[in-house]
């Protein structure tokens, strides 16, 4: 337990001097927007982190999603070498499926 308390210290002190790739005014900003208010840098930063994250893992999941689709048509294709990867929409979208988040577009517009 002793263990868990001073590594966990020790990722609390270095938050001070860690710059997240999120910025802390969009942290702010979006904080703010969710009706939270907090002058505590190290809490804004360990969401930041948090984000960072959860865009992350979304990010890999959607390459991931790409890899297995373009696979899947170089082996009906076996055509071209087009070794380049291309993510798409339903690539992000399937992935965000999984975290609960849709982002298919309706059927129809109205």
């Amino acid at each position: 337990m002793v263990n868990k308390e001073k590594s966990w210290t020790e990722f609390l002190l270095q938050l001070d001097d860690y710059t997240p790739i999120i910025p802390d005014v969009v942290t702010d900003y979006y904080l703010a927007r969710a009706g939270f208010e907090s002058d505590n840098v190290k809490l804004k930063r360990l969401l930041s982190l948090a984000a960072q994250k959860f865009i992350a893992d979304i990010a890999t999941d959607a390459f991931q999603h790409c890899k297995i689709r373009q696979q899947n048509s170089a082996l009906k294709a076996k055509g071209g070498k087009d070794k380049r990867t291309v993510l798409v929409m339903d690539d992000l979208s399937t992935a965000l499926q999984s975290y609960g988040i849709n982002l298919k577009k309706p059927d129809y517009y109205m």
